[in-house]
């Protein structure tokens, strides 16, 4: 059984000391539902309302939070992205966008920087969570009409759009289907996106579609060996916070 949401279960809105840009986290109700087959229960968490955008995610990957000095460090460049390959957001737009390219490890440090930085634990979904999240608890049928809440190939225009313009989900969720896809830990701790994106096909879409890393999202780079933090090629991948409560 499902359980429902409060008005005491709303959620909050995180800033970062000493920056201006906040994002909005929503609390989700624990409950049992069918995944892979199977029933599972879900603990109570918190899920960020839209995909992880530019405005936070420049903080940590170019070290604004650093004077030069601090971010020289051996300590601080072993654990932030290095200069990405290209233009990061591939031209589709910057503030209010949805962070992309990054890979799972950068994510992953993301959300440890991120921590350290707010005192909370904030985490990739596991990939329960995140379609938990997506289907608000529900069954595996997708809203309709797709295009009011999916940026896909009919409807973006091959191109990322700004979060949270279409329709949220039952939960208030943006964007969990389509635009960027979302990195998740699977249940054999490996990470694969989930979501679809904006360059998918809008029969494609569904709660429970995944892709794992493929070379071809680094096809371009150029580096040996590839990047641990940026896929050149991977312009649809992004990622979306997930809180302990």
């Amino acid at each position: 059984m499902v359980g429902l949401m409060t008005e005491q279960e709303t959620g909050w809105v995180e800033k970062i000391p000493g920056h201006l840009p906040t994002f909005e986290m929503r609390k989700i109700p624990g409950g049992k539902f069918e995944f892979q087959g199977k029933q599972v229960e879900v603990k109570p968490f918190a899920i960020g309302v839209t995909e992880v955008t530019w405005d936070i995610y420049d903080i940590f990957a170019y070290r604004l939070d650093l004077s030069q000095e601090e971010a020289a460090s051996d300590e601080v460049i072993a654990s932030r992205p290095s200069k990405p390959y290209g233009a990061p957001d591939r031209g589709f737009g910057h503030q209010g966008f949805a962070a992309l390219g990054m890979t799972d490890n950068s994510a992953r440090q993301f959300c440890d920087w991120l921590s350290k930085k707010t005192g909370k634990r904030y985490r990739l979904p596991t990939e329960a969570e995140w379609e938990y999240a997506a289907r608000a608890g529900g069954g595996m049928n997708v809203p309709t009409p797709i295009d009011d809440y999916a940026w896909n190939w009919d409807n973006a225009d091959d191109a990322a759009q700004p979060v949270g313009k279409l329709k949220a989900n039952a939960w208030g969720l943006f964007d969990m289907l389509g635009n960027a896809a979302e990195w998740v830990k699977t249940t054999d701790g490996k990470f694969c996106i989930k979501g679809g994106h904006f360059y998918m096909k809008p029969n494609l879409i569904k709660f429970d579609w995944r892709e794992f890393h493929s070379p071809k999202w680094q096809e371009r780079d150029a580096h040996v060996p590839k990047s641990k933090w940026w896929l050149s090629d991977g312009d649809f991948v992004g990622m979306r916070l997930v809180c302990d409560l």
